[in-house]
């Protein structure tokens, strides 16, 4: 498939297509209050979105942790489009954006393997693009969801 990546500044248009997805995506965004968090928070961090021909497909967002490190603050994929290389197109794009905001590393928070198989998903994938697993904490979110962190080296 042929996507087409493009930055998204308009904070409307970011609200349109991250509902779109994450309300694609229960089984990873089932809490109304987290992911209408998500949704508010993006509008104001840099944003990429995915489209297909002319449909919304998936987006990232990036958010500085520090100077050194951005973060995928959230990222989603259309499940009709998972599978596909869009999730992998939207990470090059992001680490290229990292890189010329003058980032070093990335990471990404996400819930650590063995718990629910959507995250156990998630997590192959991000292994697949070269994060490792740097630390779990067990109770950063809550005890049934323990924070598994991904770091990657994007270069200097």
């Amino acid at each position: 498939m042929n996507f087409v990546i493009k930055e998204i500044n308009d904070k409307t248009e970011k609200e349109r297509i991250s509902k779109e997805v994450l309300n694609d995506l229960p089984e990873w965004f089932g809490m109304p209050e987290s992911t209408a968090e998500y949704i508010t928070d993006s509008q104001d961090k840099p944003f990429l979105a995915c489209f297909h021909q002319d449909e919304v497909v998936g987006f990232i967002v990036l958010n500085e942790t520090s100077p050194d490190c951005a973060d995928i603050f959230v990222m989603g994929v259309k499940k009709k489009f998972h599978r596909k290389g869009a999730a992998t197109q939207l990470n090059t794009e992001y680490e290229m954006l990292a890189k010329s905001l003058g980032y070093s590393y990335s990471q990404v928070k996400t819930v650590q393997s063995g718990h629910y198989e959507e995250y156990d998903i998630t997590n192959k994938f991000y292994k697949s693009v070269g994060y490792k697993e740097l630390e779990v904490f067990p109770t950063l979110w809550d005890e049934w969801n323990p924070c598994q962190v991904f770091v990657k080296y994007l270069g200097e």
